[in-house]
């Protein structure tokens, strides 16, 4: 459990240095959209922000239920999806809208326009997308290259479990369509899925290192095409 753990930290910790900074000043009205467990609900909640998970699945709002229960915390988890976003949490009901991993295998037309409706003038959207050209890479290396060349530039859906993969312009010409402005691009895990599990487990002092690297590439444009994920943060029409 301790290593899942810890290369789950090393993930994730390009999208909580952006995340927390972007929330620094006080307590916030967050909707969670597809938070599952409440691997980021929960954190949130620790640090005073008031969150509401969104997620079709019962038995993943159950575990939310326990998680949150289990530091103290208070998690409201709703069941649903996008296409009744507005009507679970109510228009402009929302300070901030975590969208993690969630815009792959739903329309994202229809995934921004009901997260557009449930912020508030301004808002805070946090987004995490799978990114294409890595997506090419990890395919190719594995042998599977005729899915790589299809991956290469097709944006429709690869298939019900991975979805679409997305390139920086992509998502910021989407973001803009529906009214976004986006404030920050992050390149997540360029070197955490690369490097073997074993040496970040087992090197004394190996995920920190690894940790540091990430955030050194994460704002550095020539890397977003060797991420496996894109953190965008994006402010909503005022």
């Amino acid at each position: 459990m301790a290593s899942r753990e810890q290369r789950g930290s090393v993930r994730t910790a390009v999208v909580w240095d952006a995340l927390e900074s972007a929330l620094a000043g006080g307590p916030r009205e967050v909707v969670d959209l597809g938070g599952g467990t409440g691997g980021f609900a929960v954190r949130l909640a620790e640090s005073g922000h008031r969150v509401r998970v969104v997620d079709p699945s019962p038995d993943a709002l159950a575990a939310l239920g326990r998680r949150a229960q289990e530091v103290g915390v208070e998690v409201s988890g709703l069941q649903g999806d996008v296409t009744d976003l507005v009507d679970v949490v109510g228009a402009g009901s929302a300070d901030v809208v975590l969208c993690h991993g969630v815009l792959e295998v739903v329309d994202p037309v229809l995934a921004l326009d009901r997260i557009g409706q449930v912020l508030r003038p301004g808002g805070l959207l946090s987004l995490v997308v799978g990114q294409r050209h890595a997506a090419v890479i990890t395919r190719a290396m594995a042998g599977h290259f005729q899915q790589a060349r299809a991956l290469l530039d097709d944006r429709a859906p690869m298939d019900a479990r991975t979805g679409r993969r997305f390139t920086a312009d992509e998502i910021g010409e989407l973001l803009a369509e529906h009214g976004f402005a986006a404030a920050s691009v992050h390149a997540v895990r360029v070197f955490a899925d690369l490097v073997p599990s074993a040496l970040v487990d087992q090197e004394p002092g190996a995920a920190a290192a690894l940790v540091e690297l990430e955030r050194a590439v994460a704002r550095r444009p020539e890397y977003l095409p060797l991420a496996t994920q894109l953190h965008v943060l994006a402010h909503a029409a005022s």
